[in-house]
């Protein structure tokens, strides 16, 4: 039986460090199951160096990423959303577009590697952390069986998921 290949979204403000290491890390690690995709609901216009250095450090794709605009997955024609992830704070308080398909949403938010000051060291460290916490939140989203878990255990299990060490809050379901 093949199983359907899922499409899942990152969101954050600015689609430039959580987002984009959350989109990259499916890309990889879900390879065959999930498609994977990032926005802001501001987003910066580029991506952070920092957030492709680790990524290129830990062997995760660092190409073929932009910072973009949230509406593009709400307009005619953009592929149908499985799944809408919030990564920050900022943006699960959003109010954020109506998704095609009603997709499943849950908020797993880290906290922003992007605004670490100090050295390039410590810097580098804010992001390494921010793709541990990533990982350890998508590692049990790709082992899901998603495909015969109802959807009201499967909604249990995405907001545990975003409840894992690392969360900037215990924040209920996003909409």
């Amino acid at each position: 039986m093949i199983e359907k290949t899922y499409n899942v979204l990152f969101l954050c403000t600015g689609n430039s460090a959580r987002s984009i290491l959350a989109e990259a890390i499916l890309q990889k690690d879900g390879q065959g199951r999930f498609r994977a995709f990032s926005a802001g609901s501001q987003p910066k216009g580029e991506i952070n160096p920092m957030a492709l250095k680790v990524l290129a450090s830990l062997n995760y794709p660092t190409y073929g990423f932009r910072s973009k605009s949230w509406t593009e997955f709400a307009d005619a024609g953009a592929p149908v959303m499985d799944f809408v992830f919030t990564v920050c704070d900022n943006a699960a308080g959003e109010a954020c577009p109506v998704w095609p398909g009603q997709p499943m949403t849950a908020h797993w938010g880290i906290e922003d590697p992007a605004a670490v000051e100090g050295t390039d060291l410590e810097k580098e460290a804010a992001f390494v952390t921010a793709v541990r916490y990533m990982k350890s939140r998508i590692a049990p989203f790709v082992a899901l069986p998603i495909s015969s878990i109802d959807k009201m255990a499967l909604s249990t299990k995405l907001d545990d998921i975003g409840r894992m060490q690392g969360s900037t809050s215990p924040r209920p379901r996003v909409a």
